[in-house]
């Protein structure tokens, strides 16, 4: 119903039955002027639209919940990796610390057996 194509079939229909019911039955038009019939068809067709287009709406609402729903699941699991990579990177940090402390002490030490034999 949300298409061109139906659009214009539609219209084309409308024509053809306003031509059919004036033009060629003009003697015994099954729905003579004004349409009565075909007034009772549109008003059942908007009816029916109605529905549909709720019915499309809800549905569009539901995908958007679950897209939702994913981007939610998606940024929780992305915060927890963050959370664990930036821990492993504090523990990296320390090492390094601890590492540069040994390396301080060697050079203090090495700087006093060196003063120490001259």
């Amino acid at each position: 119903m949300g298409s061109w194509p139906f659009v214009g079939g539609f219209i084309g229909f409308m024509i053809a039955w306003a031509l059919v019911n004036s033009l060629v039955l003009a003697s015994k038009a099954w729905d003579p002027y004004p349409y009565i019939l075909l007034n009772l068809f549109l008003s059942m067709l908007a009816g029916l639209q109605g529905a549909i287009l709720l019915i499309a709406a809800k549905r569009q609402d539901a995908i958007a919940a679950v897209m939702a729903q994913h981007d939610y699941d998606t940024d929780v699991q992305a915060e927890a990796e963050i959370e664990r990579l930036t821990a492993i990177n504090n523990q990296q940090l320390e090492i390094l610390h601890e590492l540069r402390q040994l390396l301080r002490d060697r050079g203090d030490a090495a700087q006093r057996e060196g003063g120490h034999s001259q």
